[in-house]
């Protein structure tokens, strides 16, 4: 009892929590998730340049984004140049910035000689490439042996930029591309005739199936300009915004710092679009917030990891991956976001439940109110940095393309913070959010590059179709479940240790033919794809979110794994219920009109809150054991689209709630009747 009250004391104490965590604690660290970023990201290795040098990198990276902006939208390019200056540009800004081996010194004046030569090649082949494609197109592919080297020397230097930018992605497609070759000596589906030399080089360089093809192209588009809006939003003072906001809409709750963890990171993360860094900047905060009010390290890791996560499939903006999927389906972004509301809301709905329920059996207390702002105050101060959002969002409902949207949204989110003193962008900030963009757009586009080899492969070795056929012919054709679970299973393995985007379009290329074949609808099949390669990022082996968060906590990263697995354990489960039956995703079932959706999402939620209380051991008190034996049976009954089941699993969970309202009664008041 006196370790509660001193929890809640220091729950109501936190003061200032900002200022307070970074005077304790927060320089020591900040070191730290630092240091875990440069182990777990190569974005984070970054050099730095001084002098002269530094000036100009800053000019390069500028005359990228103005060349971005420009091409995407008011100028006119085809789209194998545009996508060949693109590579250029990541290859530039790959070999000035990324180091050759780790531990390589940062800041310089110069870069190496080897990286300046590595531009040069790079600008070379690619540049080659621009003034010779309309020739050999109109040739019908056909190359000389020298334009063969140029592929080669291409490829060569693709690979070593991934190196340096991806990592682990680097090896997966030197296996991919080795696949071509050595595939003619598998036996069965996975086997084919083999390839030479020159048709490889072809498809992978002077075609448009390979590094020049479609992960590029949306990464030319799609990626770099919401990375850039991103950026700019954040140098706008939007994340102070959603930190302060989140703080007056759960900060006094129950748990309420481990909410505030919830809310912020799943705003963060849709619209970074990567989840290791929000973990690294929000998880400085929230995690020992969470610690000093109560919650075990290994859970206050896994809050911060699964909830920054989400925001990778979370609408309006989804961390530009939205875009890319609707590109994939050519269908509007529109639907694609529409489709992820229900799968996105059960996600955070069971994770904010999963906080509360765990603050209720631990006994925590939330902020006290003097320490939390006011709303209509940071509504009235902050407010106006959400004008930004409802122009993106409404532009495209008024059906202009995203990449419009886009643009005009960068301009807005300069124009809104002029509105107030406080938040007014000048000169020196729209630069640095120019240079934080395209820094930030680099490491995601080099994955893009190398994805490219990836799919190239796939398409000339018709991999993903064999994928489909080897696991149809293992698995029942009318059993579509049991082929989901071995596409989740592949979808999670491609998508470790990858970026949320890169991650998905790996998999879209390998499992989406899969579940295709198998009898699903496209967008479902993407959809559940999407999520799995995203939530690859909590999942151990190669769990990089959780781990990165754990080293912040001070936590076991196997344990900070685990925990996020099962406050994760929704996301996991929900596709599987919208695989066959996609009335969860709305706008996708055209028989479902809108009150069997409403009622399906109604049901799908109190079987969310089952699931979590089975989980967590408390739904108004502590449960027992066939309390969460009953709640466990009654979660996949609501959250299974059918009256039968959803009766079933109401009468479930409204039987144990009353009951435990009883007894909860009783303990509170023993003189009542029994």
């Amino acid at each position: 009892m006196r370790e509660q009250v001193a929890k809640q004391k220091v729950a109501g104490q936190e003061g200032n929590v900002e200022k307070e965590l970074n005077r304790e604690i927060g320089g020591e660290l900040d070191a730290k998730a630092q240091a875990l970023l440069e182990e777990k990201e190569a974005e984070s290795r970054m050099r730095t340049y001084n002098g002269l040098f530094g000036k100009i990198l800053v000019v390069l990276l500028c005359v990228w984004a103005v060349f971005q902006l420009y091409f995407t939208t008011i100028g006119a390019i085809s789209a194998i140049n545009l996508r060949a200056f693109h590579c250029i540009f990541l290859l530039l800004f790959t070999f000035l910035l990324f180091p050759t081996y780790k531990k390589e010194k940062r800041v310089r004046s110069l870069p190496p000689v080897w990286d300046i030569i590595c531009i040069f090649l790079s600008a070379g082949t690619f540049g080659y490439l621009i003034l010779n494609y309309t020739r050999i197109a109109q040739s019908g592919g056909r190359v000389d042996t020298f334009e063969l080297g140029i592929a080669a020397v291409a490829l060569l230097m693709v690979f070593e930029a991934a190196r340096r930018a991806s990592g682990n992605l680097a090896i997966l497609a030197l296996i991919f591309l080795g696949y071509n070759w050595f595939g003619e000596y598998l036996p069965g589906l996975l086997g084919h005739n083999g390839f030479t030399l020159k048709r490889v080089l072809i498809t992978q360089f002077w075609g448009t199936e390979g590094v020049l093809g479609t992960g590029i192209g949306v990464s030319a588009t799609y990626i770099f300009l919401f990375v850039l809006f991103g950026a700019f939003l954040k140098h706008s003072g939007f994340s102070k915004f959603i930190n302060d906001f989140s703080l007056t809409l759960v900060g006094q709750t129950s748990g309420g710092p481990a909410k505030v963890a919830v809310v912020a990171s799943a705003l963060l993360g849709m619209i970074n679009g990567s989840a290791i860094a929000n973990v690294a900047t929000t998880g400085t905060i929230t995690i020992p917030l969470m610690k000093r009010t109560g919650y075990k390290k290994e859970f206050a890791g896994a809050v911060e990891a699964v909830a920054s996560t989400g925001g990778q499939f979370c609408p309006p903006i989804m961390g530009a991956v939205g875009f890319v999927m609707a590109e994939f389906l050519n269908i509007s972004y529109t639907k694609v976001m529409l489709a992820a509301i229900v799968p996105a809301f059960l996600y955070y709905l069971g994770l904010l439940f999963s906080v509360h329920f765990e603050a209720k059996r631990l006994g925590l207390s939330g902020l006290s109110k003097e320490n939390i702002p006011d709303a209509m105050l940071v509504l009235k101060e902050q407010g106006h940095l959400v004008i930004p959002l409802f122009s993106l969002i409404g532009l495209m409902f008024a059906g202009f393309t995203p990449l419009y949207s886009a643009v005009i949204s960068i301009f807005a989110t300069i124009v809104a913070s002029w509105l107030r003193k406080e938040t007014r962008m000048g000169l020196q900030k729209i630069i640095d959010a120019t240079v934080e963009g395209a820094k930030s757009a680099i490491s995601v586009g080099v994955c893009c590059v190398i994805i490219g080899i990836i799919i190239g492969t796939v398409t000339l070795t018709s991999m993903g179709l064999n994928m489909g056929y080897l696991i149809l012919s293992v698995v029942d054709n009318d059993n579509i479940y049991f082929t989901g679970l071995l596409v989740m299973i592949m979808s999670t393995i491609l998508g470790m240790g990858v970026p949320g985007v890169a991650a998905y379009v790996i998999v879209q290329a390998v499992a989406v033919p899969v579940l295709i074949n198998a009898g699903c609808l496209p967008i479902t099949s993407h959809m559940f794809c999407l999520i799995y390669a995203c939530l690859s990022n909590i999942t151990p082996p190669v769990a990089m979110s959780a781990y990165v968060a754990a080293g912040i906590a001070g936590s076991d990263q196997t344990k900070t794994g685990l925990w996020a697995v099962r406050l994760g354990l929704i996301g996991f489960i929900i596709p599987f219920f919208f695989l066959d039956n996609p009335v969860l995703l709305i706008g996708v079932d055209t028989t479902a009109n809108l009150a069997t959706t409403l009622w399906a999402v109604f049901t799908a939620s109190l079987g969310t809150v089952a699931l979590v209380s089975a989980l967590e051991g408390w739904l108004i008190h502590k449960d027992n054991i066939l309390e969460r034996i009953i709640l466990l049976a009654a979660a996949p009954a609501m959250m299974y689209p059918g009256i039968l089941t959803d009766i079933a699993g109401i009468v479930c969970l409204v039987g144990v709630t009353i009951y435990q309202f009883i007894c909860h009664r009783r303990e509170k008041n023993p003189t009542l009747p029994a």
